[in-house]
């Protein structure tokens, strides 16, 4: 009996300590409540202490928390429709605060929504398309190089696209917006720790027009680049031809140069050849033109006193046929 008795108070002490004890995380903060009434806060982490059944342990997170708002169809101060969609990161500061004017981590996105998407609107209509696009009046380079050396490529071909001027631009409406909505959450205990604009796009009706323009654009520089590719071919292919024709004159001139040279040698080399001996010379001239004016089937009628024939006049076979 003794034995059971003690195991009964173990198993009691044991039930009041699961029912009084609970934890703090690093991440995590407590309000603990009496009747809901606040009694205490736990921010540091570990192992602690409540009374059982009174009182309550409300845990929220010290970490920072996501906001996502909904994309809007925002109009810009130039009457230009657009998809602003935004986020945001926060955190609780004040448990108690929070607690009493807010209650839960979920009502705390309402509470978002209702501050950061009127002052984005604000902004947005506040200002044109381009403040909410760019930061600074930096030229773009319609050209990007993509690694290309620089130093290499003609000045005239760089066209820098000029635009209206930013006198805002997107991180200033960012710190606006942060700057706005961070005032009205401190009642609340909530600390707003940073707003972006996370995507800005043209609603339908205008992204086809603007996405039509932006082929047109690009159809005009590749057809720049095209005509700018023909006429650099053209000029190779003449600079091609022009080579050419140079090469062929100076070859064609060098052949010339060594022919005339040929001829006047082999000229040179018959003179001598014949000159020794002038009746030889004569002889096989004459037989050239015999070669070249008498075939089978050639006829020809000269005297016989004629000079052609005088080598002739000697032959027997000429001789036995003479009448």
């Amino acid at each position: 009996m003794k034995s059971k008795a003690i195991l009964i108070v173990i198993g009691v002490l044991v039930l009041v300590l699961i029912v009084c004890a609970y934890t703090v995380d690093e991440t995590e903060q407590v309000v603990v409540t009496r009747f809901d009434k606040v009694q205490r806060t736990e921010t540091d982490p570990g192992l602690k202490f409540k009374l059982p059944i009174i009182e309550k342990a409300l845990v929220f997170p010290r970490n920072l928390q996501e906001w996502d708002g909904d994309p809007g169809q925002i109009p810009t101060r130039d009457k230009t429709y657009i998809w602003v969609n935004t986020f945001a990161r926060w955190k609780i500061v004040d448990p108690v605060v929070f607690f009493k004017t807010v209650g839960y981590v979920q009502r705390a996105q309402q509470r978002l929504d209702e501050i950061i998407d009127p002052t984005v609107r604000n902004f947005i209509t506040s200002n044109r398309l381009i403040e909410a696009v760019r930061n600074s009046n930096r030229e773009l380079d319609t050209f990007e190089d993509f690694g290309e050396d620089q130093s290499t490529q003609p000045q005239e071909e760089k066209k820098p696209v000029r635009f209206s001027q930013v006198f805002v631009g997107r991180d200033k409406i960012d710190n606006g917006i942060l700057n706005q909505a961070k005032p009205k959450l401190e009642k609340f205990g909530i600390e707003l720790v940073d707003v972006k604009i996370k995507r800005v796009n043209y609603v339908e009706e205008v992204r086809k027009s603007v996405y039509d323009r932006m082929i047109a654009e690009r159809k005009q520089i590749a057809q720049k680049f095209r005509s700018e590719g023909k006429g650099e071919a053209q000029k190779i292919l003449g600079e091609k031809e022009r080579e050419l024709k140079r090469i062929e004159s100076g070859a064609y001139r060098r052949a010339q140069e060594v022919k005339g040279k040929a001829d006047a040698e082999s000229t040179r080399l018959y003179a001598e050849a014949f000159g020794k001996d002038p009746e030889f010379y004569s002889f096989v001239k004459t037989l050239e033109v015999y070669n070249e004016a008498l075939s089978n089937n050639s006829s020809i009628i000269l005297s016989t006193e004629s000079e052609i024939f005088k080598y002739l006049k000697g032959y027997e076979g000429y001789e036995s046929k003479r009448p």
